[in-house]
C-alpha cells in the first residue's frame, strides 16, 4: 500500500510537470504565430529642410492602415505596415482667398519596423519607411471646402519618398494597444528643394 501511495503521489507529479510544460510550449507558440490588426489615428504633419523659409505649422490630418506582425523571438519581431497618411505642413504666406495655404501631401506609406518588447504589452520599434505620393494640392481656405487647387510645384514632386520612422506601443492582452511615432523624410519630397516630410502619430489599434 506504501508504495502504491509513492507511485500514484509520483504519478500526478509527473501528470503535473507534464501539463505545465505543454501549457507553457502552447503559450510560447501562439506568441511565435503571425499576427494582423488594424490602426488608425492623428497626425501632426510639418515639412523640414534647408529651402523651408521660417517654422511652417502643422497639418492636422489622419492615418489608418493594416499591419502585420512577424515574430523572431519572445521578444523581438518584425512589423510590416501599409498605411495611408496625410501629410503636409501650412505654410507662411497666403493665397488671394485670404486663408493661410495649406499644402496637402498624401501618401501610402510602408514602415518595416524591428519591434523590441522591453515588458510584456511594451515595445519600441524603429526601421525604414518607403511612401508613395497619392495626391497633392494646395488648399487656400483650408476651413472650408471649395479652395483646394494643384500643388504649384506638382511638376517636380517626387512619388517616392525614403524615411526613417520610430516610437512606441502599448498592448493590453485584448489586443487593443495605442502607440506614437515619429517619421521622418530622408529623401526630398522634390526635385530642387531640399524639404523633406515630417510627421508626428498617436494611434490606436488592434491586433487579432
Amino acid at each position: 500500500m506504501k508504495l502504491f501511495k509513492i507511485f500514484t503521489v509520483g504519478a500526478l507529479l509527473i501528470g503535473a510537470a507534464t501539463s505545465s510544460y505543454a501549457q507553457e510550449e502552447s503559450s510560447y507558440s501562439d506568441s511565435m504565430d503571425i499576427s494582423f490588426g488594424v490602426k488608425g489615428g492623428v497626425n501632426f504633419a510639418t515639412l523640414n529642410g534647408g529651402d523651408i523659409d521660417g517654422s511652417p505649422d502643422s497639418r492636422t490630418n489622419f492615418h489608418a492602415g493594416v499591419f502585420a506582425e512577424f515574430p523572431m523571438t519572445n521578444m523581438f519581431s518584425i512589423q510590416a505596415e501599409a498605411l495611408y497618411s496625410g501629410q503636409g505642413a501650412e505654410l507662411d504666406f497666403r493665397g488671394t482667398d485670404g486663408d493661410r495655404a495649406e499644402f496637402q501631401l498624401d501618401y501610402i506609406n510602408v514602415p518595416v519596423l524591428a519591434k523590441f518588447y522591453l515588458a510584456p504589452g511594451l515595445s519600441i520599434e524603429a526601421g525604414p519607411q518607403f511612401s508613395f505620393l497619392l495626391n497633392d494640392e494646395i488648399d487656400f481656405n483650408p476651413n472650408s471646402d471649395g479652395g483646394d487647387s494643384p500643388s504649384p510645384i506638382r511638376d517636380n514632386l517626387k512619388t517616392f519618398e525614403f524615411g526613417v520612422a520610430g516610437g512606441l506601443s502599448f498592448e493590453l492582452p485584448v489586443g487593443i494597444f495605442a502607440t506614437a511615432r515619429y517619421n521622418q523624410g530622408i529623401t526630398d519630397i522634390a526635385d530642387d528643394f531640399n524639404v523633406q516630410n515630417s510627421v508626428f502619430q498617436l494611434g490606436v489599434g488592434y491586433k487579432f
